[in-house]
């Protein structure tokens, strides 16, 4: 069934059905024109949404950065700015494919349109013309046909009359002669012109307008299949972009999963561990005595075997809390004395004996040794922090286990440049071909590895610190009265302590030795590790190993970076645990 066998009558309809189905296709056009805007406007607010919550420091900058909770965040805003750029390319898919094409189609059928209604309307034209040539031929047929009726008649009614003459008679005759002749050729022509009509109405209605109207109905069912392949693309547009939208869901599934709080806990401890020993028992004062304070065996501040009581007249009689910043006292400048690299030198070796404690107040000496360990020396090239901290070249303005870690990274990060220096550098002379005899090398690592190394010991004295104190529990106050032999002893030990302190004494730090941790720990291996990377133990109470040694696990790491580890040749002591691959038993 086609529109010219059907509908070879319905000229009029058929131009408002072709009318009505381009309408409808530049409406598509414009409806899916203001989809790609809404899409358009939809990620950008996204990008905004995005930028606004995105961290604004670098990573390497950000300590929240470390922490899962932050990285699923912002792995969370990665994938919603992924999900953002896959919008907009359904927007520029949908103006392209969809907007543009279809506009440029629906010009093309317009003009398709034109012609054909065109050549329609002139095959009408023509029609018309020829009927009413035939109408005119049709008039003067008649009237010529009634004009040689009527000469005949009047020729007929002179004949007839006796008063005629001749002449008028024949007159008559010869008028009545041409008008039928007349007559008789608009019959033929109106006969000719009717027959040429009616060859031309067939031609019309029966060939020339139903092919204008098969060319019609070829033109709205190709305008018709086009517009459903739009309707199409609009879902193809969506479903080219649903895997990486599912992978963006997924990838925000995997960061919500991969939310960790015990790991956090942990990098908790790491970025803010200071590394310090915890403080001391706080000495029971007993006041007692009116004039003769001295502590009993039974106080507080006895200490357990035999070590002398940490009083002098440097004592500090304002309780303070030791952790508050605005109350925390400046450490003599006497106690200590500062190595060129800026930490403390003791005066004793860590391992050696116990270092007599000068008769001080316990929060004073606790200061001292906050204060200890970071010294502020003119002779470092120091950059003023927002904060007013002094940022030296060896990190000494932060706890030891800040510095050794800080002092750790920046050795790999130096030993990383230098092998991308290597790898770069065609060697000009053997003794270039060593990385190791680089100038850069021989500049940057001995001061940065002497830092480091004293560090390492720093932590390693404050570890063994804390470990030896919190061993012994404390002793339990008095709650009766000191007998005379204990008021006579504390008399004693109270003149002894108010004897100015030695020289020895004052530069002697206070940590405690590593012997006491070892005669405390088990004897067995408790597992076994291997040695990652090469270490030089250059500090007190570490041990050097060397890449790919197998040593014995004598103790885990307490939190502090350190494990405890025991040679196959003999020997113990500790490592860095990043330096190993431990194995428990």
């Amino acid at each position: 069934m086609d529109w010219g066998t059907e509908l070879w009558d319905q000229f009029e309809v058929l131009e408002r059905h072709t009318q009505w189905g381009l309408d409808l296709l530049d409406r598509y056009v414009k409806f899916v024109k203001e989809r790609t805007e809404v899409e358009q406007a939809y990620a950008k607010q996204l990008r905004s949404l995005v930028k606004k919550y995105l961290p604004k420091r670098p990573a390497k900058d950000d300590p929240e950065s470390k922490f899962s909770q932050q990285q699923s965040f912002v792995q969370i805003l990665q994938e919603v700015n992924d999900f953002a750029g896959q919008r907009e390319l359904v927007a520029e898919n949908l103006s392209v494919r969809v907007c543009l094409e279809l506009t440029k189609y629906s010009q093309e059928m317009k003009q398709e349109r034109k012609m054909h209604f065109q050549e329609g309307r002139r095959a009408q034209q023509q029609l018309e013309n020829g009927f009413k040539q035939l109408e005119n031929s049709k008039r003067k047929f008649e009237r010529d046909c009634r004009e040689a009726e009527k000469a005949a008649q009047t020729a007929e009614r002179l004949d007839q009359d006796i008063n005629a003459t001749k002449a008028d008679v024949e007159k008559a005759k010869q008028q009545a002669h041409l008008r039928s002749h007349m007559a008789e050729e608009s019959k033929n022509e109106y006969a000719a012109q009717l027959q040429r009509f009616n060859r031309d109405q067939a031609h019309f209605y029966f060939s020339q307008m139903p092919q204008i109207f098969d060319k019609l109905q070829d033109m709205d069912e190709r305008r018709a299949t086009r517009l459903g392949a739009g309707y199409g693309l609009l879902s193809e547009a969506e479903l080219e972009v649903v895997p990486i939208i599912a992978k963006c869901l997924e990838g925000m599934k995997v960061a919500a999963n991969a939310v960790d709080p015990k790991n956090d806990s942990q990098v908790l401890i790491e970025l803010h561990k200071s590394g310090f020993a915890r403080p001391g028992d706080v000495e029971f004062e007993d006041f007692s005595q009116p004039m003769n304070r001295a502590p009993s065996d039974s106080s507080l501040g006895t200490p357990s075997e035999g070590r002398p009581e940490l009083r002098g007249p440097g004592r500090i009689r304002t309780k303070r809390w030791p952790f508050g910043k605005k109350n925390k006292p400046q450490p003599p400048e006497h106690v200590y004395n500062l190595s060129p690299l800026g930490g403390p030198v003791p005066s004793a070796l860590p391992n050696g004996p116990p270092s007599p404690r000068s008769g001080r107040d316990p929060l004073a000496i606790l200061s001292e040794i906050s204060k200890s360990v970071k010294p502020r020396l003119a002779s470092f090239r120091s950059l003023r922090g927002s904060r007013g901290t002094v940022v030296t070249e060896d990190f000494s303005h932060l706890p030891p286990e800040q510095q050794r870690k800080r002092l750790q990274q920046q050795l790999e990060e130096r030993s990383r440049e230098l092998q991308k220096e290597v790898d770069q550098r065609e060697p000009l002379s053997p003794e270039w071909a060593d990385p190791r005899a680089l100038p850069w090398n021989d500049f940057a690592a001995p001061s940065s590895q002497a830092w480091l190394a004293e560090a390492e010991s720093r932590v390693l004295s404050n570890r063994g610190d804390s470990l030896s104190r919190h061993a012994r529990p404390p002793d339990p106050p008095a709650s009766a009265p000191p007998d005379s032999s204990s008021n006579g002893g504390s008399q004693d030990t109270k003149e002894s302590s108010e004897e100015p302190p030695s020289e020895e004494s004052q530069d002697t730090p206070i940590y405690t030795e590593f012997d006491e941790d070892f005669e405390e720990e088990p004897t067995s291996p408790i597992g076994h590790c291997v040695a990652i990377y090469h270490f030089e133990g250059s500090s007190e109470g570490t041990i050097s190993m060397a890449e790919g040694e197998d040593l014995s696990l004598m103790e885990e790491d307490k939190g502090d970076g350190w494990t405890r580890v025991r040679r196959k040749e003999g020997g113990e002591g500790y490592v860095p645990t990043s330096y190993l691959r431990v194995t428990l038993n």
